[in-house]
């Protein structure tokens, strides 16, 4: 394993296929700036064929709490959206990069924060997980792309729940309402991020693929034309030399069977 300092505020580090890429300003825990989420941008779209998948972590108690009001300058309209733009182009490289995305969540995962999290493809939080979009009671809108993502998690009526009256979601509230796939205890949504991006890893690239980007295509397009992107995708995923031979491993008894599973988490 090899830890890299991409800038003061963040850091990457190598595990086999896995990059741990970790959010690591602890005195703002974690806040983002424009210097911070082009850093993020740079380095997802780094990856090359040897990195399988990521992980997002926040370094200390939180993920992230959501934009650095401090760094907040006016601008008008134009430079408004020029601004959003730059950040939803990094965090587009996040979520339609080269590899699937796993995000460990703990503590603040606010504004901002969530747009990042929502990015990613499978988010584990741990039970001092929470959510906010505070943006409503401060006289701004989201725009890292939250208003897109956030609600294909949750739905339009919770996001907007939420920006009208500044409710927070605990960590089991936000597990049943969709913002993470898994809850574990305190302090182990890292090594739980980390164990799901490994077993990630370790898929065919036409699969994972086609999980990150043509499943959530399909999602928006009608069933006709979804289903024949579908089956334009199994006949390209099919004929990857990788797949034949993991299912005549299958066949010839090589490959492991699917069992019930005891997790609980």
């Amino acid at each position: 394993m090899s830890v890299t300092p991409i800038s003061a505020d963040l850091s990457l580090e190598i595990r086999g296929a896995v990059a741990v890429v970790r959010l690591t300003r602890v005195a703002k825990r974690n806040a983002l700036n424009d210097t911070l989420v082009m850093d993020l941008r740079d380095v997802f779209e780094s990856f090359g064929p040897a990195i399988r998948a990521a992980v997002i972590a926040g370094e200390g108690e939180h993920f992230c709490a959501g934009l650095d009001l401090s760094e907040l300058s006016e601008r008008d309209a134009v430079q408004g959206v020029h601004h959003s733009r730059m950040w939803h182009k990094a965090l587009d490289a996040v979520q339609a990069g080269k590899v699937p995305v796993v995000a460990a969540l703990q503590g603040a995962v606010v504004g901002g924060g969530l747009e990042l999290a929502s990015a990613c493809h499978i988010r584990v939080a741990d039970q001092t997980t929470f959510y906010a979009l505070p943006e409503g009671s401060r006289g701004i809108f989201v725009g890292g792309g939250g208003s897109v993502r956030v609600p294909r998690l949750v739905g339009v009526a919770r996001m907007t729940d939420m920006m009208l009256t500044g409710r927070v979601y605990n960590a089991p509230d936000g597990e049943r309402a969709g913002f993470a796939q898994y809850l574990v205890p305190q302090g182990e949504a890292f090594a739980r991020a980390v164990e799901l991006a490994e077993k990630i890893a370790g898929n065919a690239p036409a699969t994972n693929f086609a999980l990150t980007h043509v499943l959530p295509r399909i999602a928006e397009q009608s069933a006709d034309h979804g289903l024949m992107t579908e089956a334009l995708m199994a006949a390209v995923a099919q004929s990857a030399p990788e797949a034949k031979s993991r299912v005549r491993a299958f066949l010839e008894g090589r490959a492991a069977k699917v069992h019930r599973s005891e997790e609980t988490a």
